[in-house]
Parts: C-alpha cells; structure tokens; sequence
C-alpha cells in the first residue's frame, strides 16, 4: 500500500492530504520520503490556512510583517497555533489558529473593550502594564460599584461553519474584593445587520469569578491568566453580523481585577 501511494505524482498526493486535516498530513508524513514531500508542501499547508492570512498578516504590528510571507506555508500555521504565538493586529487585537483545526480565534483586548468608567478621572479603573500579557497595556479595577465590560467582533472576520465560544481572560489580585460571592453575568448576542434587525440573546451565564470561592467554570490558562467561558455562537456562511460579548453586574463594590480581554475561539467538541 505505502508503494502505490508512493508511486503517484507528488503533487496528486499533495491534493489528496489537503482534503485531509493539519494533524493528518502530519502523520502522513511519516509514511516515505514522497508523501513527506507531498505533506509538506506549500500547496496543502496553504488549504489549512484562512483564505485571507496575508491581509491578515499586513496589518500586525511586526517589525517586518512581510517576516511571515517568507517563510513555508507549514511553518507560519505553527506559528499562529492558538497556544503557540499571537499576532498583533493593531495594539487591541490578536490573532491566532486553533492548534487542531487551524481555524480563527481572535482576542479583544482591554483597550479594545468598551469599558463603563474606564474614561472617568474618578480611579475606577487604570491602565497597567503585566509582563505576562501579550498586550502593552491591560485593565486593573480599583474600586467600583458594578461592572459592565463589552466586546464587539463581525462574524465575517470568523471562520465560516463553526461554534464559537466567548471567554472572558482576568486576573485576580490578592487584595481583591466583591468576587468571591456575588456571580457575573455573561451574555453573547447577535445582531444582523439588517436596519429591521434585533438583538438576539444567544447564552446568558452567571459565574462566580473568584477560584476560591469552588467556582467550576473559572478555569486556569496555559498563559498564566484565568478564563471564563461567556458563552457560544455559531457562525454560517455568509454571515454578515456583529456579535456582542458582555460582563455585567451592578450589585455591589469590587476591587482588584485585572482584564487582560475576551478571546473568541472555536469551541472544541467535547
């Protein structure tokens, strides 16, 4: 069997694996040195890619983004693997492929949030440096009562015929107060962008932020942050609509929360 394969043209295995997935055509790999060639190949990594990696590449803020068209099609999709390296798009958002299936994900980061009493000269919040963040800049919560935290992403900037999930990325300081009782409320929407359209509640969560409280669904990340899962959309071909990420809650004075922002990643099959 591995010498019939092998005795096709390359590049008629080549096609074949790009029907295939990322994990697979790195298992056929290992089959001989011509489906190797073939599984490498500029031609089925680039299937794995979005159709729009180069628009989405000139506008990161790399030194030289043309950096990322030099190198193979194989090499830049591990690159942009989610827990491998982001991109930069324009200092409030950054990019990445889902390690499996090499689909978009995308985090809004605090700047890019719209964030109630961020503007206020009252110390509500503050603009903070983390090392551990890939953004210049994150949120820090000093003292207010309630929040209300929004992020906003067009659902043709995601990768068509996939569920998306909303996470909402933080950090608690250890003089924080006014999380480990009273839930948040997590809400994703969708509005079509039709002038007759409506909002349309897709997932509303309530969630207890604080680990120390048991919470389950405050999860430890890769990257050193906590998550929350905010909710989930799917996205069809063709949408043209904006979906709507919201943390809220307006019942009590809280302190010490780092946001880091929201990421939007496909959401994994269970």
């Amino acid at each position: 069997m591995k010498n019939m394969i092998s005795m096709l043209p390359v590049e008629c295995i080549s096609h074949i694996i790009s029907l295939t997935s990322p994990r697979d055509a790195c298992r056929s790999s290992l089959v001989s040195s011509v489906v190797r060639e073939a599984a490498d190949s500029d031609f089925v990594w680039k299937s794995f890619l979005p159709q729009d990696i180069k628009q989405i590449i000139s506008k990161s803020l790399l030194p030289s983004p043309s950096s990322l068209n030099s190198i193979s099609m194989k090499d830049l999709y591990f690159h942009l693997r989610i827990h491998h390296q982001h991109i930069i798009l324009d200092g409030n958002m950054a990019f990445a492929l889902e390690e499996k299936s090499g689909k978009k994900c995308y985090m809004i980061g605090a700047r890019g949030l719209s964030i109630a009493g961020e503007e206020d000269k009252l110390g509500y919040w503050q603009w903070t440096t983390v090392p551990a963040s890939r953004f210049c800049e994150v949120a820090e919560l000093k003292n207010v009562l309630g929040l209300d935290i929004k992020a906003h992403i067009k659902t043709r900037m995601l990768s068509p015929g996939t569920t998306y999930a909303a996470y909402f990325v933080y950090q608690l300081l250890g003089c924080r107060f006014g999380f480990a009782q009273t839930p948040i409320e997590f809400r994703v929407t969708w509005e079509q962008s039709r002038v007759e359209a409506s909002y349309h509640g897709v997932c509303l969560e309530r969630v207890v932020l604080d680990p120390s409280a048991a919470s389950p669904r405050a999860q430890y990340r890769r990257d050193g942050w906590m998550e929350v899962e905010m909710g989930e959309f799917f996205v069809k071909e063709g949408d043209k609509a904006t979906v709507e990420c919201s943390v809220r809650e307006v019942n009590g004075t809280k302190s010490g929360l780092l946001v880091e922002g929201i990421e939007i990643r496909p959401k994994l099959d269970m």
